[in-house]
């Protein structure tokens, strides 16, 4: 008889806490609890809503008659910490003082890796991240650039795009490890992957907006107008980052970032609305198509997923352009909380071990 494991997951956005449990595959609740500008405005630092967000989480569970101690495993989405190969940690002492650090970036998810840590200690239970945002597998070739102080830095939806790839394989009756494919995540921000044997060896740095326009990012841009923009007197640091991610893309150039606005505005004879559009798919058809070249053609699958995923038009748009390079599987929706589940399960079910920090 299949051994029954209970698990806790956590993933902290700014705004919002993402608690989900499961017994195994079966979902027992998943949850978003949204914190407010005026609740969250009181704490000086992220690592100050410490505290706020574990009572939100407690109350959470007990609204579902669960408890901290009931779990078998906590699982937290990864934090701002060195670049790491994909894969399993189990979260320590050393990769939250990189978090605190701010080194490598600042983001609610270190609380989250933080709470899991507690937990685990508390409870004797262990606490784990699964391929956190800052996985690193880049080949040599694809990390050059041209300025010896600038590398290509690996940052992007590294959770959602294996969870994506390992569900395909499994379809293809392969092994992750065995199987080539193109793996698109569409969000708020794109990332494309190259995926070779188990590892993503090429993508673009969504987190810094390179890579297609997308709903929030400006995707990348060219480097002589960047410069000359920068050096104009005319923008703040603050407001270039902005322009690059948060504020660029869709919401720059249509005033929003909701993918159902947008189509519906198309319906409408909006041109603009359509002209945004077929540039979006014509950037992620162009970088689908680097990155078969990377996989030198011999690809299984691609893969489409996160929000815009579930667009009909830009899926049938993809579909016309690059459709002749390997199969279109559709995986729609983030899928994060399903992902760190997943993790855990084959953590716990000692199908992958915890990789080295």
């Amino acid at each position: 008889m299949e051994r029954s494991f209970k698990i806790l997951a956590i993933n902290l956005g700014s705004t919002s806490s993402k608690i989900g449990a499961w017994e195994n595959e079966k979902n027992i609740f998943l949850q978003s609890v949204q914190h407010s500008a005026e609740d969250l405005q009181v704490f000086k630092t992220i690592w100050d809503q410490k505290d706020y967000r574990l009572s939100e989480i407690r109350e959470t569970l007990q609204k579902h008659g669960l408890s901290f101690e009931g779990f078998d495993i906590y699982v937290s989405r990864g934090g701002n910490v060195r670049p790491i190969p994909g894969g399993i940690y189990c979260i320590t002492q050393e990769m939250l003082s990189e978090m605190k650090s701010g080194k490598y970036g600042i983001h609610p998810t270190a609380i989250g890796n933080s709470i899991a840590h507690e937990l685990g200690e508390t409870y004797g239970k262990p606490a784990i991240f699964v391929d956190a945002p800052v996985t690193d597998e880049l080949c040599p070739e694809a990390r050059l650039t041209g300025i010896p102080e600038i590398t290509v830095q690996s940052s992007f939806h590294a959770l959602n795009q294996k969870a994506t790839a390992r569900k395909i394989a499994s379809d293809l009756g392969k092994p992750y490890t065995q199987t080539r494919m193109i793996i698109c995540h569409m969000g708020g921000g794109i990332s494309i992957g190259a995926h070779c044997m188990g590892k993503v060896i090429d993508v673009n740095n969504a987190l810094d907006g390179d890579g297609p326009i997308s709903p929030e990012r400006a995707g990348t841009i060219p480097s002589g107008s960047l410069v000359d923009m920068c050096f104009s007197q005319t923008f703040s640091y603050s407001e270039m980052r902005s322009k690059l991610t948060g504020k660029g893309g869709w919401v720059a150039l249509l005033g929003t970032s909701n993918g159902r606005e947008v189509i519906t505005r198309i319906q409408a004879g909006d041109e603009k609305a359509c002209l945004v559009l077929n540039a979006t798919v014509y950037q992620i058809a162009k970088s689908i198509g680097a990155m078969a070249a990377v996989l030198k053609g011999d690809v299984d699958a691609i893969g489409l997923t996160g929000s815009l995923a579930h667009t009909e038009l830009i899926v049938e748009k993809l579909r016309e352009q690059v459709g002749f390079i390997a199969p279109f599987y559709l995986c729609p929706g983030e899928n994060e909380m399903e992902a760190l589940c997943a993790g855990a399960l084959r953590y716990l079910r000692g199908e992958e071990l915890s990789a080295p920090f």
